[in-house]
């Protein structure tokens, strides 16, 4: 794996750009405008994405290690089976896309949102959701133990992974048809009268 260290890509226009198998290590890409940029099994050290903004761009099999993505946004951007660990989200923002298969586990994603997102069978495992927002995101067959959604908005998302006994869900806000799902998955015999 080719190692690429201290780099300053600081509002650079990486659009197109194709990257596999590259160590990347304290990389700078604050302000970065990527649209279409695809980076494959690559690994990110203590990188910086603040501030940047990501269209169509592939972040496949990818490794991210105390990275921070402070005010980044991904719009349309496909992040599968990747693995994110100690890195910060504060206020990222996330529209549309595929992060199905992506690791998350104890992630805090407190002031995060997420809107229309595949999120298929994602590890969310011990995640800090409080106040975040996960609106319309398909949250089928994902791992949700331990995870807090305590005032969470899921609305439009699917919750029929969420296990009540082993998520916080207290103040969640969902919709009459989520609550249902999640009567039943309490094991409710839910009926209209």
């Amino acid at each position: 794996m080719r190692t690429i260290a201290k780099q300053d890509w600081e509002g650079r226009d990486i659009s197109a750009e194709v990257h596999t198998g590259v160590a990347f290590v304290d990389l700078d890409m604050s302000e970065v405008v990527n649209n279409g940029a695809v980076f494959t099994e690559c690994t990110f050290r203590g990188s910086k994405f603040n501030c940047s903004a990501h269209f169509n761009a592939a972040f496949v099999n990818c490794t991210f290690g105390g990275c921070i993505f402070f005010d980044a946004t991904f719009t349309e951007c496909k992040f599968v089976g990747s693995t994110f660990d100690r890195c910060s989200f504060d206020t990222t923002k996330v529209v549309r896309g595929d992060w199905s298969f992506v690791a998350l586990h104890a992630a805090d994603l407190r002031t995060a949102s997420f809107e229309g997102v595949r999120m298929r069978e994602a590890d969310l495992t011990s995640a800090r959701c409080e106040g975040a927002s996960l609106r319309d995101v398909d949250l089928s067959g994902a791992s949700l133990a331990g995870a807090d959604l305590t005032d969470c908005d899921v609305r439009g998302s699917d919750v029929s992974a969420i296990d009540p006994q082993k998520t916080r869900i207290v103040g969640a806000i969902v919709t009459a048809d989520q609550a249902i799902v999640i009567a039943v998955t309490l094991g409710l015999d839910v009926r209209v009268a």
